[in-house]
């Protein structure tokens, strides 16, 4: 059996018969890169777990972490497996894992979208773990069959459409809150952040080639307990703290969610709203990145991409995660690296020993959480700057048309807050009297309901509008009539004749731009290339 290749590895079977090494030295580069990725993912995944939902440890801990081990595990075997298979059957040495784990955008879609409402509502962080998990659920099944529809619905929704509801959602809940937490502890927050802009928009790399997320974090890490012998408190780590977390080490395995994941469906008519759009976003993600692998020259069949990222992430759903599992983004650079197969199995292999032992716990103790918060505004800036960068400049206006449903459900999740710690509510105060200071309280709730679908429908309806194809258009508010109708948008949950007046409104907008095409059928119009109006 012959060593591998530096740069691919090839081995020998008997007959001459091709095997593909399992290991080479690049995956090395390629493991501690994509491992400390996925390492800080979870390090802010415990984060918004124990200190936004205020989830117990005992089930952060003791149920979905070790969930999500045997889901991160899964996928990085399977994804590893059928790297292997690709480079038997074509005899090549440099092919390259597609790099897999929890979903980015989703960890946070499903924490402040569907968890943190719930929790507010019920006052019950295991009520919306249930309502997470449900959530998945629901997702697994979209995946699984969405490899046949994803392709229709990508072609006929204009991807400003798309990923401007997206960029509404990172805008708003992902990056507001980490903005407003690194500025009030600045000398974490704010240099952990220049920290990171400088590698990952700088292109600055430092020493050793550590992480920019690794780095930051470590820095905050020094300055958090550094103060701590002066009697400051940065960062909110304490000893006690970290010396419990050294007594909870142990050794936990995921258990039969069963239970708890049919109590979410509790939730449904919440959970719907955001269950499908995402579904479809989940597709057309994975579908974009096994074309960019392909592009690397790594040619995987998308069915079985998205059908194994839809069951792994319904194997860890029935046992307790309430986090779904994506193919990412970056393959190409992983390949570029020197990673080939082994880095992917290994790195699933170490993040199922350090969830199941419950490392987790204790490197979350010692990392101050405003050292991770740089993160995740970065994450919520590259998501809402993509919207405009991948979409043509004439279709701005209809990125920040799908904005505004994301802006009245961050606003309306403010003023509750707010007014749920004064003791008191919206309705107790009275809406007029909100009226009268400048919130329009009423406005916000029915703009801010189901904002992933209404950022959606009234983005392509703008899109079309711009494009000047009032037929699609219309097409897509007489979607918007319909989903407004049964709740999908506009309404608090799921029903019929939810808003009527409004999905009148929808139904007269459709038949106003139907009219139009009908109007102009014939003619050659050519697209607005400028968002003011002609003089």
């Amino acid at each position: 059996m012959a060593a591998g290749s530096a740069s691919g590895g090839t081995t020998s079977g008997i007959g001459g018969v091709f095997r593909p090494s399992l290991w080479v030295p690049g995956d090395w580069n390629a493991f501690f890169g994509f491992g400390t990725n996925i390492l800080v993912n979870l390090l802010v995944l415990t984060g918004l777990l124990r200190f936004v939902l205020g989830m117990p440890d005992a089930i952060t801990f003791g149920r979905i972490l070790p969930a999500i081990g045997l889901m991160l595990c899964l996928s990085t075997a399977y994804y590893g497996w059928l790297a292997y298979r690709l480079a038997k059957a074509t005899g090549r040495s440099d092919v390259c894992a597609l790099p897999s784990g929890i979903s980015v955008p989703h960890m946070f879609i499903v924490v402040f979208v569907i968890m943190l409402p719930i929790k507010l509502a019920t006052g019950d962080p295991v009520k919306g773990w249930e309502a997470g998990l449900a959530w998945v659920f629901i997702q697994s099944f979209i995946l699984m069959i969405g490899g046949f529809v994803a392709p229709v619905i990508r072609r006929i929704t204009p991807r400003a459409a798309l990923l401007g509801t997206l960029a509404g959602v990172s805008v708003t809940f992902i990056a507001m809150r980490p903005a407003l937490e690194m500025i009030t502890t600045p000398v974490i927050g704010v240099v952990a952040f220049a920290i990171i802009l400088l590698a990952w928009f700088g292109g600055l790399r430092y020493p050793g080639r550590i992480p920019a997320g690794l780095v930051a974090i470590l820095f905050g890490m020094v300055v958090a307990w550094g103060t701590k012998p002066f009697g400051l408190d940065m960062g909110g780590v304490s000893g006690p703290g970290f010396l419990a977390a050294i007594q909870g080490i142990g050794f936990s395995i995921p258990l039969p969610a069963f239970g708890h994941v049919f109590g979410g469906f509790e939730f449904l008519g919440v959970i719907l709203v955001t269950a499908i759009p995402f579904g479809i976003y989940d597709l057309v993600e994975a579908m974009d990145n096994v074309e960019s692998a392909e592009v690397a020259g790594d040619a995987y069949p998308t069915t079985r991409v998205l059908t194994a990222d839809g069951a792994v992430s319904l194997i860890g759903c029935m046992m307790g995660n309430p986090f779904i599992n994506a193919v990412y983004i970056g393959h190409p650079g992983w390949k570029a690296m020197g990673g080939r197969i082994g880095y992917s199995v290994a790195t699933g292999l170490v993040i199922l020993a350090l969830c199941w032992l419950n490392l987790v716990s204790l490197l979350s103790s010692l990392v101050p959480v405003v050292a991770i918060a740089p993160i995740l505004l970065y994450i919520g800036m590259l998501i809402g700057a993509q919207a405009f960068q991948e979409t043509p400049h004439s279709h701005a206006p209809a990125i920040v048309l799908a904005f505004a449903p994301h802006l009245a459900a961050w606003a309306k999740t403010l003023v509750d807050g707010a007014l749920g710690a004064a003791g008191t509510s919206a309705a107790a105060v009275g809406l007029d009297k909100l009226g009268q200071v400048g919130v329009l309280y009423g406005g916000l709730e029915v703009l801010g309901e189901g904002a992933i679908l209404g950022g959606l429908i009234l983005g392509a309806i703008a899109v079309f509008i711009i494009e000047r194809d009032f037929a699609k258009a219309a097409a897509f508010s007489g979607a918007g009539a319909v989903m407004t109708f049964f709740g999908f948008m506009h309404g608090p949950a799921v029903g019929i004749a939810v808003k009527p007046g409004l999905a009148l409104a929808y139904l007269m907008v459709a038949g106003l731009l139907y009219a139009a095409s009908r109007a102009t059928a014939g003619e050659r119009l050519m697209p607005v290339s400028s968002a003011l109006p002609a003089e």
